[in-house]
């Protein structure tokens, strides 16, 4: 025997008697699983073939950009990067270990997230204002304008800042709101004055989060202008980035002033949304009818109006070279207008304001379109990792934003629906008569069902983020899709290409005409019974439970992959059976709502605006208005205070003055004041000193006593250090 056969011939020996003692003695129990396990270990392998891991290495950045923005105080950006460099250097050891590679690199992928994350805040360290500030003199350039229902919105760099109050920093940014009509142009140095406050912490806890938000803007303090604002002559120069926004949105401003100029009302200004992204000026009513029957996704530029201008551009491009023979026949002129897409899309981007979406959109399109001039396909799990990639690289704070997160599920969906042969996909090559008979009916049942995807994919995060779900979706996107792929978008292309030469009114006119019909549709679907669907808050760990279900359903292709169902189902119910609070404190003191025995809220202390209590109402699920009478049902009050009965029958009180503090303590379970109580107190107290420490405050009884949550202040992240009493 050669000694090349001896191994296998050992094999062989020992297969044979394992075979035999297996069939002379009785099999355990336990081996009674054996072929589950096998099947079991078969579907593993076959998630874990090659290339199969790569979609989760961007999940895995992901977590670890989520693990940092949860974290409770800011972790040193150093410690960070250097935990990256060895979990790195870790993996790159660990490349010819078949299991502890990509374990390995799982890890280095978690930690590089975090480290990114990290180093994205401490490279954007920024003063924050801690105070509210009266009257400030200030003076610097306008980087943004927008312009809302009923006033504009400018952010002006500071050049110069003058408080009449000491200040220990000055703000780099500041964000006031002007008068309609009043807003500079971008790029101009203006000098006014303001009334300033720190940005907005969250308004309950596990609420939206305005401070962060504001911080990642750069924006170090909110308010409105005092008077008129001055446009001067600059003492500095722009800067290569603020003449390139000025120029950018002086094509947008051109284009929207155009667009309504030709097309008045809430129609322009959809058009001029969906054309530049500027879409603050659509009126109320509209904008809540769009979100209620699922076509706010129309208003906000991301995947479907950047595949439509490439669409487009791509058809027109290829279809004018085909004209010419000796071009289509000589020369790869596909790959030339998928060049040209290309450039049309990265204008679209720069015009439409490059928000996150945006930016998810372009990537994903370019990697489309190079594929295509590279004879590569594209439309495949690994696309969508790379725009995940570059997106949290380049502005990791977005995986906290509904914008990414809902972008980035659909997008998910719609792939994975598109992987796994979904009705949109091409079908096999049939006779004429065959493939005119079912075309209609192949795209009408791929349009219900991308609309049912991506719907379904993006509920949860409205659901979280919004406080309600879109259940005539489905409908409003049938009737109102095929119009606005059809009609307004390639109308709105066709004016844009038009105006240098004078000729676009009719085009705008057509679009116009498509918008009404999608109006139409948002303002008939919201007039439905139940069309707006209420969800109360919940916390993250159903969303993270539901995420995980979503990407085991989307990513695993065997059938492994319904284990996610049972996930999603796992968080739906978790979500729907969360405990509500008893309690909830503003974080100034000033507004308070307590649940009564009819297990809805009732408003035990108004304070001085009632936005906090719109946002409690939302968050629980209550369409009841701010200002609605019923919410003071079972609240009395007086000169000293006020106080509510809670679910249990015991009181709660809300008080006005010291003098109310002692007897408010004795019979009261729960005393809520703005001011600072004088002594001790028998009930639980959230007084000035409790929640300037920690913010709002939502208390839940447990049965034997109060569990308190507040809202999170990390002043690393924009909102107001905690101050003492």
């Amino acid at each position: 025997m050669a000694p090349k056969d001896k191994p296998r011939a050992i094999a062989e020996t020992w297969d044979a008697a394992r075979r035999r003692s297996a069939a002379a003695v009785p099999a355990p129990w336990t081996d009674k699983f054996g072929p589950l396990r096998a099947l079991l270990g078969q579907w593993a392998l076959a998630e874990v073939a090659p290339g199969r891991l790569v979609p989760w290495g961007a999940v895995a950045f992901g977590v670890g950009s989520v693990g940092y923005y949860g974290v409770d105080r800011e972790p040193s950006a150093w410690a960070a990067a250097l935990a990256a460099l060895v979990a790195i250097a870790i993996a790159y050891a660990a490349r010819m270990r078949p299991v502890g590679f990509p374990i390995a690199v799982g890890l280095a992928a978690i930690v590089t997230g975090f480290a990114v994350a990290a180093l994205q805040t401490a490279r954007i360290a920024h003063p924050v204002l801690q105070t509210t500030i009266a009257s400030a003199a200030l003076s610097g350039f306008v980087e943004i304008r927008e312009e809302r229902e009923r006033s504009d919105r400018i952010v002006v760099r500071v050049h110069t800042f003058t408080a009449a109050q000491r200040v220990a920093e000055m703000p780099e940014r500041v964000r006031v709101a002007v008068r309609k009509g009043t807003a500079p142009a971008v790029g101009s140095f203006v000098t006014f004055k303001a009334r300033l406050s720190p940005p907005l912490p969250p308004l309950r806890p596990g609420g939206y989060d305005f401070a962060r938000d504001m911080y990642f803007q750069r924006i170090g303090a909110s308010g409105y202008a005092l008077g008129k604002i001055q446009v001067a002559p600059p003492p500095v120069a722009q800067g290569f980035w603020l003449r390139y926004a000025s120029i950018i949105d002086g094509m947008r401003e051109g284009i929207d002033k155009r667009i309504r100029a030709v097309v008045p009302g809430d129609h322009g200004a959809i058009a001029s949304a969906l054309i530049t992204g500027k879409r603050d000026a659509i009126s109320t009513p509209v904008n809540d009818a769009m979100y209620v029957s699922s076509l706010a996704h129309v208003l906000s530029i991301s995947g479907y109006h950047m595949a439509v201008v490439a669409g487009i551009v791509f058809f027109f491009i290829r279809a004018g070279l085909a004209l010419v023979p000796s071009l289509a026949t000589q020369y790869p002129i596909k790959k030339w207008a998928a060049f040209g897409a290309l450039i049309a899309a990265a204008f679209y981007l720069l015009l439409s304001g490059a928000e996150v979406a945006t930016q998810r959109s372009f990537i994903m399109i370019a990697i489309v379109l190079t594929g295509t001039m590279l004879d590569r396909p594209a439309i495949t799990f690994r696309t969508l990792t790379v725009a995940a990639l570059c997106v949290l690289v380049l502005a990791p704070a977005s995986v906290v934003h509904p914008s990414f997160q809902m972008s980035f599920a659909a997008t998910l969906a719609l792939v994975a629906g598109y992987q796994y042969g979904l009705p949109w996909r091409a079908e096999a090559d049939s006779s004429l008569g065959a493939r005119v008979a079912l075309w209609g009916g192949r795209e009408i049942v791929g349009l219900i069902l991308a609309s049912l995807v991506a719907g379904l994919a993006t509920t949860p995060y409205a659901a979280f983020h919004f406080h309600r779900l879109a259940p005539y979706g489905v409908i409003a996107n049938l009737f109102a899709m095929p119009v606005v792929s059809a009609l307004v978008m390639p109308m709105g292309i066709l004016a844009v290409l038009a105006m240098p030469f004078g000729f676009d009114a009719v085009f705008w006119k057509l679009m116009g005409f498509g918008l009404d019909w999608m109006i139409n549709v948002a303002l008939w679907v919201t007039s439905l019974p139940g069309s707006v669907g209420r969800m109360a808050a919940f916390g993250t760990g159903p969303l993270l439970l539901c995420t995980a279900g979503m990407l085991l359903l989307c990513l695993l292709r065997s059938p492994l992959r319904w284990s996610g169902a049972g996930l999603v189902v796992a968080a739906s119910l978790w979500a729907a059976t969360v405990p509500r609070p008893d309690v909830l404190v503003a974080g100034d003191g000033l507004t308070a709502a307590i649940r009564g025995s009819d297990g809805r809220l009732a408003v035990l202390a108004a304070g001085r605006d009632t936005f906090a209590v719109k946002e409690w109402l939302a968050a629980d699920g209550d369409a009841r208005a701010p200002k609605d009478a019923s919410l003071g049902n079972g609240v009395r009050c007086d000169a000293a205070g006020c106080v509510g009965r809670l679910a249990d029958g015991r009181l709660a009180a809300a008080a006005l003055s010291v003098e109310a503090f002692a007897e408010d303590c004795i019979r009261t379970a729960v005393v809520i004041s703005a001011r600072e109580a004088p002594g001790a107190c028998s009930a639980v107290l959230v007084d000035r000193k409790a929640w300037r420490a920690s913010g709002a405050l939502s208390l839940r009884w447990t049965g034997d006593r109060f569990e308190q949550e507040a809202a999170r202040l990390r002043p690393s992240l924009g909102a107001p250090a905690a101050r003492g009493g």
